[in-house]
């Protein structure tokens, strides 16, 4: 069976205001070059992965202006307030080949770590279900806080999984869950949470725990020491 080809969608229209500085996150630099351009190429470097649509802030005056990575498409497309908002904006500019049957990838822009076989084993068995997404189950022992900044209750573990990208969904479902979750009100966190409240079961599938999501400042370095030991 030929192994299926699949577009990304990778959000970018977000400021990342956590990590400071005059830019946004996905801008500043990491090992030398801004941070979403090796998210990119480590997404363009996989063999299943036909092209990348990449959503910006209508402001944007950072993006490098990439068409073409390891040959393969890069286009983009204006986002939102939100993620939900971008990623929609992101599925409705993809090219009129890629159908609503299709699947489509979304990862975050700041995830530049993900291994290239955990994006193959996701294509592999999400797209054998109705999709799902990458993720590891929890392995820390899980505190609720009380007001006071104390631990008023330990919470089962078991069961529960961080979640992780690159999501796969077919294009059309994805899009009609993300337009019914706005129709509500809803802002949903990740894709796997609309498809969730769409009826959905979202198949999870372990990935690398270095699949880390750069959020503060400290977080730079960790990738930059990742990214030099991880070329997969």
């Amino acid at each position: 069976m030929k192994a299926p080809s699949v577009w990304c969608v990778v959000p970018a229209a977000g400021r990342g205001m956590r990590v400071g500085g005059t830019c946004p996150k996905q801008y500043l630099p990491l090992a030398g070059r801004p941070l979403i351009e090796h998210t990119l190429e480590r997404l363009a470097a996989h063999p299943q992965i036909v092209g990348l649509l990449v959503t910006l802030g209508a402001a944007d005056t950072h993006w490098p202006g990439l068409t073409k990575l390891n040959g393969k498409p890069v286009h983009t497309a204006i986002g939102g307030a939100e993620r939900s908002d971008s990623v929609l904006a992101g599925l409705e500019a993809l090219p009129e080949a890629v159908t609503a049957d299709d699947f489509v990838l979304v990862h975050d822009a700041a995830r530049p770590c993900v291994r290239l076989a955990d994006i193959g084993k996701l294509i592999e068995l999400a797209g054998a279900a109705d999709g799902g997404l990458l993720g590891a189950p929890l392995r820390d022992t899980l505190k609720r806080a009380d007001a006071d900044g104390r631990s008023g209750l330990t919470e089962p573990r078991d069961q529960r999984w961080r979640a992780f990208t690159p999501q796969m969904f077919r294009r059309g479902p994805l899009s009609s869950a993300l337009r019914e979750a706005a129709r509500r009100g809803v802002n949903p966190s990740d894709e796997a949470m609309a498809m969730e409240q769409a009826g959905f079961a979202p198949l999870l599938v372990e990935g690398a725990e270095d699949n880390i999501k750069v959020t503060t400042a400290a977080d730079f370095a960790l990738a930059e020491f990742l990214l030099a030991r991880t070329g997969t």
